[in-house]
């Protein structure tokens, strides 16, 4: 991993002065008054390379303007009931903080089925959600904690992962490239539970593609992961799908929490998205009076994909349809019942 040296960080700084007014003004929204931070994200994503850094940043900033970003939480997904679908069909959501206080959020791997909406809501949702993190979960959680804390931690549930998700892909791509070309190095680790057999194989082609920063930041637990997350949080703050052993994610409605709001962090009564979804229609009513509104997505350019995501989504497709074919990887119910007999 290369060094960030005080020079790199200064040159940088440099070239970013000279960018314009527009990009500074968004640049602002992006860094959330720590602007070195934020060039030392972009500078990791880059190999420390000077350049490369700056194009990346200067790219992102340019589609922050040209898809209105900064105005993408002013913009709600309605009627509500329609976005309870995309809610419903895109399991995300935050279930708490760390001990050391980022964020903790969880995903759905497994069960997520993307099926409730075009692919425009979908990443319309999942920016929101970035948005919503940077602006106002880690500047509250930086003031709670009294320091910097500008990243989060990611627990992945592979519950239901399955072969038909291959239609996905295209989807998954599109998030990834999203995130990897402007939200760079915002997740300090990804613990991934639930894993059934189909991961540990596709596990095995995708861990040597990916880059080595981020294949430091997978964890593989066993089970749910109850035992290796309580180390690092609480146990109010782990996933419904950790606290309830093995239950999954596959339920969009949970039991009640002590303040009455469903444990399910995935779902639209959980109180991290009656939050966020109540924070964008207070935005969008101070920008224009309340109307009838038809449900119409925020269209976002979908970035070129990465040639690395692209591998992997490739990678992934080819061991799907090894799995499908029945070719060269074994049924793991066989492998289980061969075990018996034995």
């Amino acid at each position: 991993m290369s060094i960030i040296s005080q020079d790199v960080i200064k040159e940088f700084e440099n070239m970013m002065e000279s960018i314009d007014e527009p990009l500074k003004i968004t640049f602002e929204n992006l860094h959330q008054g720590y602007p070195t931070e934020a060039l030392i994200r972009f500078l990791k994503a880059r190999d420390a390379n000077v350049p490369r850094a700056h194009k990346m940043l200067v790219d992102c900033l340019s589609w922050r303007i040209q898809n209105e970003i900064d105005n993408i939480l002013s913009k709600p997904i309605v009627p509500a009931d329609f976005y309870r679908g995309v809610r419903d069909s895109q399991l995300l959501g935050m279930s708490g903080y760390t001990k050391e206080g980022r964020p903790v959020f969880a995903v759905g791997v497994g069960l997520s089925t993307y099926d409730n909406a075009s692919i425009h809501y979908y990443v319309q949702s999942h920016i929101q959600i970035n948005e919503y993190r940077d602006r106002i979960l880690l500047p509250a959680a930086t003031k709670k904690f009294d320091r910097h804390i500008s990243t989060c931690v990611k627990v992945l549930d592979m519950t239901g992962l399955k072969i038909s998700q291959l239609s996905q892909l295209k989807l998954l791509t599109v998030i990834s490239s999203i995130d990897d070309l402007n939200y760079p190095e915002k997740s300090d680790a990804y613990y991934i539970v639930n894993a059934p057999y189909i991961f540990s194989a596709c596990w095995k082609v995708v861990r040597p593609l990916l880059q080595e920063r981020t294949r430091k930041k997978v964890q593989v637990l066993s089970g749910c992961g109850k035992d290796e997350l309580l180390k690092i949080m609480d146990y109010d703050s782990l996933p419904h799908f950790v606290r309830r052993e093995g239950g999954g994610s596959s339920s969009s409605r949970g039991s009640k929490n002590s303040n009455g709001t469903d444990d399910n962090c995935f779902s639209l009564d959980h109180e991290f998205h009656q939050e966020l979804y109540n924070y964008i229609n207070k935005q969008a009513e101070d920008v224009e009076p309340p109307r009838v509104t038809k449900h119409r997505s925020f269209h976002v350019d979908f970035p070129e994909p990465n040639p690395d995501d692209c591998k992997i989504a490739q990678s992934i497709e080819s061991e799907l349809q090894k799995f499908s074919q029945g070719n060269g990887i074994a049924d793991p119910t066989l492998n289980q019942d061969h075990k018996q007999k034995k």
